[in-house]
This record gives C-alpha cells, structure tokens and sequence, in this order.
C-alpha cells in the first residue's frame, strides 16, 4: 500500500491518499533484478538464472521475455530514452542548438542518477570486452539520434548518423565523468557536458567540410580524420552542419 508523504496532511478534509502504484510487469521485473545485480558484480558474471531468482521469477519466464543480457539492457536503455524524451522542456524551443542538447543531456544524467553504480560497472566490463563495448556503441548511437532529436537537431540520414555517432562518443567520455561525480548537483559532469559540446561543435564543423567533398567517401567523416579545423564561428553543437 502507498504510504502518505509525512509533508502531506490526510484526512477527510485533505484529499484522499496517493494511488498504490501498478503493479511491475514481468520485463520490468526481469530488467530492475538486471540492473540491481549489474550494480554489483560485472556484466560477464551475472547469470540468467540469477536473474530470475532476483527478480522472482522462473528462468522459464524470464526467458519468455529476453533471449539475453544484451536484451535486457536495451531495453533499459530504451526506458531512460523514453524519460528523457517524455520531459522535453517546451520552454527550451528558442535557446541555441547547444543549450538544447546540453538540457537533453543533463536530463538523461539526472535519470541515470539511481543506477550510477551500475553504469560504473558496465563502463568497466566494456574496457574488458571489445564485443560488449560494440553493442553499447550501437544502442547509445540510436539512442543519441533520439537525442539530437529531442534538441530539434537533424539526426536523419547519413550525417545524422554520423552526427549521433560523434555525440555517443562525446557523451561516453561524459560518462566517466558522471560515475565518480559525487556533487548532488552534478557539477563535474555538467561542465564535461559543455566541454564535450564545445568539442562537438568543432568535430560538427570537420564533419560539414569533409561531407562536401566532391566523390564522397563515406570513411573521411570519421572523427579525427584529417587535419584538424578552426573553431566555427557559430557556438551551436549541429549549427555548423544545419541542412
């Protein structure tokens, strides 16, 4: 039963008490029993069948729902996606480009919040793991084009994809950043956040110089290829490559 928050009066005269919560459906059982043991021993060592008995449930169920760990993980990552888009601040709409991104950002920082020991741990089994640290780089790369989107930055066709690439990267370096952050508000890794964008607004402006190269070469956008740029005159992450 839903208790009453001690700042909030009950009674007749006070309003009725919260609602009790719905109850978790069996994927969110199986993905809250992954992340809690993530939290505590590496990627590679957690076993399904451990899984399941965390979340209370039979292998059989669990199995049912996940054909693996990979599954389970994105699917959390596609929940924190959902939050982060669910709060989009209309009021942001007029800022700059990189403002836009940066409040995205620090958004998907603050619901990461509860489960930074898990993060931690799955940064770590990554290092170890180059097969992981690929399927991570594709799910933070759809999951940055749902970003870039939700700052009403184009992340359609090729150089959005590319564009989304380069922030997953950016953000990944935010990341470690973020994990031994012990500032309440996050000051540490609010300022890795706006250096990675400044550091983003150049890459965005290698990237529109190397993407109108006559003969397009699909490699030549990669990040570092060639000499470095200059700074673009505009501050806006995406602004410089705007189509």
């Amino acid at each position: 039963m839903s208790t009453i928050p001690p700042d909030s009066p009950a009674g007749p005269d006070h309003g009725s008490p919260t609602s009790p919560e719905a109850p978790r459906s069996e994927r969110e059982r199986i993905v809250d029993a992954f992340v809690e043991l993530l939290a505590g021993q590496p990627f590679e060592e957690i076993g399904l069948a451990q899984i399941a008995t965390r979340a209370g449930l039979s292998l059989g169920i669990v199995r049912k729902n996940f054909g693996s760990k990979l599954g389970m993980l994105a699917t959390f990552v596609r929940e924190v996606d959902r939050k982060v888009l669910d709060g989009v601040d209309p009021d942001m709409a007029n800022e700059p480009a990189r403002e836009r991104l940066f409040d995205v950002l620090m958004r998907r920082i603050e619901i990461l919040s509860p489960n930074k020991e898990a993060v931690r741990s799955l940064l770590r089994s990554a290092r170890r793991d180059p097969p992981l640290a690929l399927a991570l780089n594709s799910m933070a790369v759809q999951s940055q084009q749902w970003m870039l989107t939700a700052a009403d930055i184009n992340a359609s066709g090729t150089r959005g994809m590319l564009r989304a690439q380069g922030l997953a990267m950016l953000y990944a370096r935010v990341l470690q950043t973020f994990v031994h952050d012990d500032d309440p508000g996050h000051a540490r890794t609010m300022a890795a956040i706006d250096n990675a964008l400044g550091r983003g607004a150049r890459w965005a402006g290698v990237l529109d110089g190397l993407c109108r190269i006559p003969l397009f070469k699909p490699w030549r956008c990669l990040p570092g290829f060639g000499r470095r740029r200059s700074r673009p005159r505009g501050d806006d992450f995406g602004d410089p490559v705007a189509a």
